[in-house]
């Protein structure tokens, strides 16, 4: 018998970001403007050369991006998205150089157009402001071939508008899946309802109902935007003893501490 059962209660969470890359560091990683039409905002990203002998040339630019059903990040040309805000944005020094160990501090610039203001149906806007070397380095050679390497670094850009700040999402699905050549797995099928983004965490408890015994299972963060219908997909360990099991799903969201439960009984034999 498959049941579902959707919670909310209070909770504390908190979530650390950071970011980095080699040969070019670029932070934070996401920029969040909170402004209504005709108004503008001003943020910083700090931009820092690691290599200890080595020039970077480097531009900065704008693209769109959104998620795929997974949670992948997917790219489009600037200003293509509905909800773009890359041609809101500017950035005080679009062209410079790093010395070997030098940062450089951009203020990146919003104006929000005069004209715009708040709708259910485009709630949010997005952007991504990448980072880009211009004077690439040569690495090693490969079957005789120069290969030459130019470092890119993003960070997503994030509008909303003042007062519209309310987190919610729902789960829609909760499924046991097992193939013969990946193994097994617990589908979960979510969609943001609120209207900001969320940036939340997943866990999961496999509760053996005959021995008592509770697996937990990895943490995974998840990070979305509204209206995204969203899959993701639990791996269940390959060890886990034959039995009948109460699958316990939690996903850890907002400012205000709030969580979203569903579960899920399923029966599980071990691949032979």
């Amino acid at each position: 018998m498959t049941r579902i059962l959707i919670a909310l209660s209070v909770l504390l969470i908190q979530t650390l970001f950071a970011t980095a890359q080699t040969g070019l560091s670029v932070g934070p990683p996401r920029l969040y403007f909170v402004a209504n039409g005709g108004q503008s905002q001003s943020l910083t990203v700090d931009v820092t050369n690691p290599s200890k002998d080595y020039t970077l040339e480097l531009a900065a630019s704008m693209e769109d991006w959104d998620y795929s059903e997974y949670g992948d990040n997917v790219l489009y040309p600037k200003g293509t998205l509905a909800k773009s805000c890359a041609n809101w944005l500017s950035v005080s020094e679009p062209f410079f150089a790093l010395k070997p160990g030098e940062t450089k501090t951009l203020q990146v610039n919003m104006l929000v157009p005069r004209e715009l203001t708040y709708t259910g149906s485009l709630p949010v806007h997005t952007a991504m402001l990448f980072v880009t070397q211009l004077n690439p380095k040569e690495g090693n050679q490969r079957d005789g071939a120069n290969i030459r390497i130019a470092l890119r670094s993003g960070v997503k850009v994030y509008h909303r508008f003042n007062g519209m700040d309310r987190p919610d999402l729902e789960i829609r699905d909760l499924q046991y899946i097992k193939t013969d050549s990946v193994g097994s797995f617990l589908e979960l099928g979510y969609e943001i309802t609120g209207n900001i983004w969320l940036e939340g965490q997943m866990r999961a408890e496999l509760l053996n109902q005959e021995t008592g015994k509770k697996v937990s299972l990895a943490n995974s963060s998840f990070y979305a935007l509204p209206g995204d219908m969203r899959k993701s997909y639990i791996e269940i360990p390959k060890d886990l003893p034959k039995g009948n099991y109460l699958a316990s799903i939690m996903l850890f969201y907002g400012n205000q501490q709030l969580v979203k439960a569903g579960e899920l009984e399923f029966s599980y034999e071990p691949p032979h």
